[in-house]
């Protein structure tokens, strides 16, 4: 039996999806956040040393990180299913299976850190520091590369429907989740239409429904 080791408002969202739109069975094992930390709870290094979500097991075989787990699904149960086959639609695959993760998500995750510094109970004479640091980094530098690829995604989704093509993938399982991380840290998404009707077409999806009803809540400013 397939498990997803489910930690709540976090990327092991995309699995239950995944597992949904694939018409797989599948349990899943909840594990809540700390209220103080946010981090995983260290109940999770029992089923890996990182002790971090998602984490799948399928009988004697676990595996980490969301993007190896979306391929290992497709490719061993897929048959066919949510991956394309033109050597073209491919590479964008791919390319969007790592993007999600190595390029789209780093920003975003720094937005959420120096957003929490400037908000962090301090001594009063070093919140002018730390919100002065914070604020520069966050207009020099953070700020700019998540509109860069805003703008960039938001060109992709203009020359195509879905990030491989013309047909639903699994890259549009895992781009899902910076896109909607962008929705809600990264400032106006009202200004890419495309990534708009992206968010809205994959929301209306039966499978994606079903999987927040066995996830549970998703509040990604969490």
């Amino acid at each position: 039996m397939i498990t997803v080791h489910h930690l709540n408002n976090s990327r092991s969202q995309r699995v239950l999806w995944l597992l949904e739109e694939l018409g797989l069975p599948y349990e899943i094992r909840h594990y809540q956040r700390d209220a103080t930390t946010s981090l995983a709870p260290p109940e999770l290094r029992a089923v890996h040393p990182l002790g971090k979500s998602p984490v799948l097991t399928d009988g004697d075989v676990t595996v980490a990180e969301s993007g190896a787990i979306l391929e290992y699904l497709v490719d061993r149960y897929g048959q066919g299913r949510l991956k394309p086959t033109g050597e073209q639609d491919l590479l964008h695959y791919r390319y969007y299976l790592h993007f999600a993760e190595g390029s789209a998500m780093p920003p975003l995750v720094m937005k959420l850190v120096f957003n929490k510094i400037k908000r962090a109970p301090m001594p009063f004479f070093v919140k002018p520091i730390a919100r002065g640091i914070a604020d520069k980094v966050l207009s020099s530098f953070v700020q700019p590369n998540i509109d860069s690829q805003l703008r960039f995604i938001e060109g992709e989704l203009a020359a195509r429907p879905w990030f491989a093509g013309a047909e639903f993938s699994a890259a549009d399982v895992q781009m899902s989740f910076p896109l909607e991380a962008a929705a809600a840290r990264g400032g106006v998404i009202a200004a890419y239409p495309k990534i708009q009707a992206f968010l809205n077409r994959i929301h209306a999806r039966p499978a994606y429904r079903q999987a927040l009803e066995r996830g549970g809540p998703y509040d990604l400013m969490s």
